[in-house]
């Protein structure tokens, strides 16, 4: 009898086997049975070999997109930034300091004063790096003995900026301290406890070590899917190019703590890009690089090859991006997504969708076909949090949006250029253009939009996992986990597949993906072949 489910429709490989390249636009997912609310549906994923976000939304390294506001909203709602570097270096690495200092579980390097210096230097501190919880230790020196603190509260109605710091700081004998070693949990309550702002951590000594913060124990609170580091500081990405002088502002950034590199060039696929992967890689071992970008599973080889540690894939798909109309090169979206997806994954290599996400479905579909994160552009722009200032046109607030590959990008930054190849050139050859956008709103109440239209059980339907805490039958609802971690296994045109209407799952977990739209009886099936070696997880 034929299987209502698997026979209704094309596999993947049908689809993208027919010769002709497709968009977003060119296809549709079928909906199955589900039982189970959305907000069941986790959107857990892998930006990299081993970083994982909770959710699968990356902004754009865009000049009018993502600075430190717009890193700081998307790490605190599950994604990740990445900071243009159409800047100087100085100030790229400066925006990513900013960011990590953001949220702080505790500050290993916190900055510090002298007795002897005044609340002018304080007034500095709070208007350069935005907060006013300074130690005050002996000589000024970063780890030296403890004499005070000094906070907001202490100078905020002075008159005389003149006055020394040992005059209205709060001494040593009056905080509540910490002892070294003392775990992240333990300082939270001993803030909630002590009722007080900063908790300075202290040695047998005396001598500062390190501090904690309540404000960031509050943020802790607040943003639940908050993208963290090992130090508990907020993820962030920059970008850069891939040129001599790019050697100095790489140093710069790891410096300034940065997460991840995005090498940022129209075509990734360049000896500029793989020599610059090897000297990096070399020299910061640890360092994550996604590079790209590339539409083609031969550009994807030699950068894997190279290694890096996630592709970004898409050439000229985006909105303000006109490179496949000037330079005649590039490849539609979807068929780019799944072409270097199925390379990629091989390697255990994620790849991001870059270009062409108009609205939550186009994400759906990328995830599905292949994708572990989509790159956002357009759909950010125009939010309180991107760079810029709003102006009015016909009684509309507006903002400036426009493409890297703009006259206006690559003369306004000089970098920009270096992503086209371009950068030595006389004439330009724009490969994007620049327009103005609608007001959005902030991105800290439009990123939990695009999270919520994800979890969706009718069109997420991808790196989504079933909550398994307080199931009353776990053997049943393991059944209905679906993709732990699709990347860490292979794909090729014959591995099983499930037929989804127009489209299909690029399925490398085919057990899951029936189980969670109700083929209980399959996902039976293909586990235990799973489980027997039949299937490769």
């Amino acid at each position: 009898m034929k299987d209502l489910f698997t026979d209704d429709g094309l596999t993947a490989e049908e689809l993208f086997g027919m010769g002709q390249g497709l968009t977003y636009n060119d296809f549709l997912v079928l909906p199955s049975f589900i039982d189970f609310p959305a907000n069941d549906v986790l959107l857990e994923c892998q930006l990299t070999r081993s970083i994982k976000l909770k959710a699968p939304f990356v902004s754009s390294p865009m000049d009018t997109v993502t600075e430190e506001q717009m890193a700081i909203a998307m790490a605190l709602n599950g994604g990740i930034g990445i900071i243009h570097n159409n800047m100087s270096f100085e100030k790229q690495a400066n925006a990513v300091a900013m960011v990590k200092r953001w949220r702080n579980g505790f500050i290993l390097q916190p900055k510090v004063l002298s007795p002897d210096d005044t609340v002018r230097a304080v007034d500095d501190i709070k208007s350069t790096m935005g907060f006013c919880g300074i130690p005050i230790t002996e000589g000024g020196k970063p780890h030296g003995k403890l004499l005070g603190l000094v906070c907001n509260k202490d100078v905020d109605y002075l008159s005389n900026r003149d006055v020394k710091l040992s005059e209205v700081m709060k001494k040593r004998e009056n905080l509540t301290l910490g002892q070294a070693p003392i775990n992240l949990e333990t300082a939270r309550k001993m803030l909630h406890e002590g009722k007080v702002g900063y908790l300075p951590i202290v040695d047998e000594s005396d001598n500062l070590v390190m501090l904690c913060s309540r404000i960031d124990s509050q943020k802790s609170r607040d943003f639940p899917l908050a993208s963290l580091d090992i130090k508990q500081q907020l993820l962030v990405g920059a970008s850069m190019g891939t040129r001599e002088d790019d050697k100095t502002r790489l140093a710069h950034l790891v410096k300034a703590g940065v997460d991840v590199i995005v090498l940022d060039s129209s075509q990734g696929n360049s000896s500029y890009q793989v020599e610059f992967i090897k000297y990096a890689k070399d020299l910061y071992p640890g360092l994550q690089i996604i590079a790209g970008n590339v539409v083609t599973q031969g550009q994807a080889k030699n950068l894997i090859d190279a290694g890096a540690d996630a592709l970004r894939v898409g050439m000229g798909s985006g909105s303000i991006c006109i490179t496949q109309e000037v330079m005649a090169v590039g490849r539609p979206q979807g068929t780019a997504v799944y072409r270097v997806a199925q390379y990629a994954s091989q390697h255990g290599v994620p790849v991001i969708a870059d270009g062409g996400i108009q609205n939550v479905g186009h994400i759906a579909k990328a995830l599905t076909i292949g994708a572990s994160t989509v790159m956002l552009g357009s759909l950010l722009a125009g939010t309180t949090e991107t760079p810029g200032e709003y102006f009015y046109s016909n009684g509309t607030r507006l903002k400036k949006f426009r493409g890297m590959g703009s006259i206006d990008a690559m003369v306004q930054g000089g970098e920009s250029g270096k992503r086209y190849l371009s950068e030595a050139q006389s004439i330009q050859v724009a490969q994007g253009v620049s327009g103005s956008v609608v007001d959005k709103g902030s991105a800290m109440k439009y990123a939990p939009y695009l999270h919520k239209g994800m979890q969706a059980p009718s069109t997420a339907l991808r790196s989504f996992r079933r909550r398994l805490e307080g199931a009353e039958n776990k053997a049943t609802t393991t059944k209905r986990v679906f993709l732990v971690d699709r990347l860490r296994r292979p794909l090729s045109p014959d591995s099983p597949v499930f037929s989804c209407g127009y489209s299909t799952f690029a399925s490398f977990e085919l057990w899951k993906i029936v189980a969670i739209l109700g083929c209980h009886r399959q996902a039976d099936e293909y586990r235990q072949r799973a489980d027997a070696g039949g299937l490769v997880f």
